[in-house]
């Protein structure tokens, strides 16, 4: 069913065990697999037990999954059983792969049948997972599909291989390089972004603190939110709130951005919005305009004004699907909603831009300059 994981499999798994999810000898460790997952999950497995942990491996097959589905049993899916719970009361950390692999045939079910499956779990899992101070990582290698790869136009092998040699970044290094851009965005300074393709934007920050990203699971921690006990793998970034009355002038992407939903589904690539006023007054995309357009048509009030930062911070990742905004040096800057972040815009939109090799300047001094964070 699986081929035995590569050397970088391996090394992939040994660093985000040891560094990042930091297993100790005798914790309980459940890994979440699925058939397209098996080797890298059967490399996880391997290196909880090489640190001393106990490894649970819990196998969701795809077919039995689609064979579920066809039997409209799509709630059903999400009803965990009773020995399941138990597990996920008893265990230390949690390492969860995406999955099912037909992404393209997931997105044909809508978005009422994907809250159908989550609604069985979602809510109960979280407060379970925040009563016992659970750890855990949602693991993006997950996303490496056929179907993801058709959609997106990518080399599978090159995207996989990016994501692994990520995961090798040092989480000491991003954390410490990401308090060093927290500190110099505290406060309410402006911000201006420039870049050679014509980007020149000014924003200023809300003041709310910044929040590292840097790859450890934060389950007690209240600056973080409430679903942090579970970091992303690989990871590296910074976020931070805007202040919704401030913005001027331009930013042109030269990364990809996506829907923040269940799953990465629109794509958005050469984008450029203009601000006036603290307002957006114009978009426009190469590809996927129709679609922001479509969501940015349902957006309620709040949906024009700029919602938040991301500075990427991981030196491994450049370009990679799904991971442009974690490349070191690249932001992300978002409009709509950014009460996740600490800010005060409730819209029900969000949507973004990305842009990597530009200068990022606060309060007219240099943060970041040509991938690098200064």
């Amino acid at each position: 069913m699986s081929e035995s994981p590569t050397a970088l499999e391996r090394a992939a798994a040994r660093s985000l065990v040891t560094k990042y999810l930091r297993v100790e000898p005798d914790e309980n460790v459940i890994v979440e697999a699925w058939t397209h997952t098996l080797s890298m999950s059967s490399a996880m497995v391997d290196e909880v037990r090489r640190a001393g942990g106990r490894a649970f491996l819990a196998y969701e097959d795809d077919d039995a999954w689609w064979r579920a589905v066809e039997r409209k049993q799509v709630k059903r899916l999400g009803s965990l059983s009773d020995p399941e719970w138990a597990a996920i009361a008893a265990a230390d950390v949690y390492v969860q792969f995406w999955g099912p692999a037909d992404s393209a045939r997931l997105e044909k079910l809508g978005e009422k049948k994907l809250d159908e499956w989550g609604d069985g779990w979602f809510d109960r899992w979280y407060k379970l997972a925040r009563s016992t101070g659970l750890r855990g990582g949602r693991m993006a290698t997950g996303w490496v599909t056929d179907s993801r790869v058709r959609q997106w136009g990518v080399s599978k092998q090159r995207w996989m291989k990016a994501l692994l040699g990520a995961c090798l970044a040092d989480p000491e290094e991003v954390a410490q390089s990401g308090k060093r851009l927290a500190r110099a965005l505290a406060g309410t300074k402006k911000v201006r972004i420039t870049h050679s393709n014509g980007t020149d934007l000014e924003v200023a920050l809300a003041g709310a603190p910044a929040r590292v990203y840097e790859g450890y699971p934060h389950p007690k921690d209240r600056t973080y939110s409430e679903f942090d006990m579970m970091s992303s793998l690989p990871e590296g970034r910074l976020r931070i709130a805007l202040d919704s009355e401030t913005a001027e002038g331009r930013i042109v992407s030269n990364r990809r951005s996506y829907d923040e939903v269940w799953f990465p589904w629109a794509t958005y690539s050469g984008g450029e919005f203009e601000f006036s006023g603290g307002r957006l007054t114009s978009f426009s995309f190469e590809g996927g305009e129709a679609q922001f357009a479509r969501n940015y048509a349902r957006g309620t009030p709040g949906k024009d004004r700029t919602g938040s930062l991301v500075i990427g911070l991981n030196p491994k990742l450049q370009n990679v699907p799904y991971l442009e905004d974690m490349e070191r040096g690249s932001v992300r800057l978002s409009v709509g909603r950014n009460t996740y972040s600490g800010g005060s815009n409730p819209s029900n939109f969000f949507g973004s831009i990305c842009l990597a090799d530009s200068e990022i300047s606060v309060g007219g001094t240099p943060v970041v300059r040509g991938g690098r964070i200064l």
